[in-house]
């Protein structure tokens, strides 16, 4: 007899180690973000904040992390494209920002495409790993859109002003290692030790010394959290205010008629999962 296989985009696994993981799980559109999967990413976010456990681990099921927003959902939708990007961006956002405010470690593991607003998803983490293959793109410019998911809040944190200018304005994309090197992530690990490797970083976080690691964290992210949530309503304003410019409904029109109809897993960064990233 067959299990049942889940609708859900997003799901949430409850370990007996106390570990609690919020699971991506919609591998055929490489865990793209359209209204549904950023709403059902929000409340799956609150539902772990309200209970954490003791350690919380963010993956993906397939081989792409996050492509980003559903291109495909934002085109063609003329006068109406910049309120459905708010409405996107607006879940989405405050799926990011109940994952930062976590009282407990959170471990997020990242193999395939991170592109467009996967990469802020993935560096919500308090210990980001990466497989060697992972690929990390940002690609708004390229269809008339800027970063949002805290991407633009994230990036200098992490790799200084001068990396994310880059990374931000040219579209460089970046291998696991690559992220390390550069401070993106906390460490690449071979592909097919990512899941292990992540389980048991969890498991540990959720077997140590509990009160000592949430007051740790809380120190590390004082102070940080109105300014996540400010930048993050900046971000909204702005990509929707572009999406409904004639410029980025063409450079997005564009870029879907250049491939035909899209690949499953094709996302607003132009990353189809997980190959074309590169």
């Amino acid at each position: 007899m067959s299990l049942p296989v889940s609708t859900e985009p997003v799901r949430i696994v409850r370990h007996p180690d106390r570990v609690v993981e919020l699971r991506l799980d919609d591998p055929a559109r490489g865990n793209a973000l359209d209204l549904r999967t950023a709403e059902a990413l929000r409340d799956a976010a609150r539902e772990v904040a309200a209970d954490p456990g003791g350690a919380v681990l963010l993956r993906a099921v397939g081989g792409s992390f996050c492509v980003g927003g559903d291109l495909r959902a934002f085109a063609g939708r003329g006068a109406e494209t910049g309120a459905y990007v708010r409405a996107v961006a607006g879940a989405a956002h405050a799926a990011i920002q109940a994952l930062y405010d976590l009282p407990v470690p959170l471990v997020t593991a990242v193999r395939g495409a991170a592109a467009g607003g996967g990469i802020g998803l993935a560096l919500v983490g308090d210990v980001v790993l990466a497989a060697r293959s992972a690929r990390f793109r940002l690609a708004y410019t390229a269809i008339g859109l800027t970063p949002d998911c805290g991407a633009s809040w994230f990036l200098p944190r992490l790799v200084g002003p001068r990396r994310a200018a880059e990374l931000i304005l040219t579209d460089r994309v970046l291998t696991g290692d690559d992220a390390e090197h550069w401070g993106l992530v906390s460490r690449s690990v071979d592909d097919g030790r990512l899941d292990d490797e992540a389980r048991e970083t969890a498991a540990a976080l959720a077997a140590g010394a509990g009160d000592a690691l949430h007051a740790a964290k809380a120190l590390l992210r004082a102070d940080d959290g109105d300014g996540l949530r400010q930048r993050l309503a900046e971000e909204a304003r702005s990509i929707a205010a572009l999406a409904d410019g004639t410029q980025a409904q063409r450079l997005m029109a564009a870029f879907l008629a250049v491939r035909g109809r899209p690949k499953a897993g094709d996302g607003p960064a132009g990353a189809r999962a997980p190959e074309s990233v590169s």
